[in-house]
């Protein structure tokens, strides 16, 4: 008996023609070309971005004619001599470096139980419900929640009604130092959770269990097995909160009442306000030079964080 012959499917037929047609586009002789290819879009990303900081340099070798508003033709120093001597520039980058470097430090306290809870507990619905609380900050933008803490914060906010409940006078809870850190805070700490939570996940559990079974408690066990195993993701996510808390804008902005700048606002100032776009663009250098020289410090004492990962490993 003669056996049936199985039927050639149609959708068959269009991929071998699709194929054919991209091999007599791409020949395979050009197959060596597709990494570079895949690497373009980052290229032209990274190539726009210098562009525009020989922009943003060349803006910063000119100085602001107040006469008629427009930029000298000439190159000076002079915006750079102003940045580094005038009183305010030297307040606010300090007041921007110090606070950076102030949330960063709260934001790793808050953010490492966090997110120790959430890989090892063995409850579903508690990871699931930490989950949640993390990412639902992320559908909210920035500028709405730094609104929502004037609400609650303000004179007439619920803190100071709750306050009022038992006795005790409105207190001054925004338009100052502490409120912006404090918002920085709240903003950073889901991202510094999401940079910890790979590297303990990497750490085996049976280490613990090993530790425990050697006598050490669990401090000891916490002091000395986890937090050096975590040092890639404390690395990486202090790197993300530093420069995301220096280089901010809206914070400082709403919750500090125009008189707790950062460095970005300053920037904006410069540019929007005052129209000195080559002081503007000097800060804005300024500012990069300054994140660079951070990271650059953090990759010298303590190692390239989670990039440092899957060499680790290995």
């Amino acid at each position: 008996m003669r056996a049936a012959r199985t039927a050639y499917p149609l959708t068959w037929r269009i991929m071998d023609v699709l194929e054919a047609f991209a091999a007599f586009v791409w020949p395979t002789s050009f197959r060596r070309a597709i990494p570079y290819l895949l690497l373009a879009p980052a290229l032209l990303l990274v190539g726009l971005l210098v562009l525009g900081l020989i922009q943003i340099g060349d803006l910063s070798l000119r100085t602001l004619d107040t006469s008629t508003f427009l930029l000298s033709e000439n190159y000076t120093l002079a915006n750079y001599r102003k940045a580094l001597t005038e009183p305010l520039f030297v307040v606010v980058a300090t007041r921007s470096l110090t606070g950076s470097l102030i949330v960063t430090v709260v934001t790793l306290i808050f953010a490492f139980p966090y997110a120790y809870l959430m890989v090892r507990t063995r409850s579903a619905g508690l990871r699931k419900f930490l989950l949640i609380a993390l990412f639902l900050p992320f559908f909210i933008g920035q500028v709405v929640r730094a609104y929502g803490w004037l609400i609650i914060l303000g004179n007439q906010g619920m803190v100071n009604e709750a306050l009022g409940l038992i006795g005790v006078a409105p207190l001054r809870l925004l338009y100052n130092y502490p409120a912006v850190l404090f918002g920085l805070v709240q903003y950073m700490l889901p991202f510094a959770v999401l940079m910890l939570a790979p590297a303990l996940t990497a750490i085996p559990e049976e280490l613990e269990t090993a530790a425990a079974s050697l006598g050490a408690n669990w401090v000891h066990s916490f002091i000395h097995v986890v937090l050096p195993l975590a040092r890639p993701g404390l690395v990486g996510a202090g790197l993300v909160v530093v420069t995301l808390s220096l280089t901010d804008f809206a914070m400082p902005a709403i919750l500090g009442g125009g008189s707790q700048d950062f460095i970005a606002n300053a920037i904006y100032d410069q540019f929007f306000r005052t129209s000195d776009q080559g002081l503007g663009a000097t800060l804005a250098l300024m500012l990069v030079a300054l994140g660079s020289l951070l990271v650059g410090i953090v990759f010298t004492l303590f190692g390239a964080g989670t990039l440092a990962m899957g060499r680790a490993r290995q």
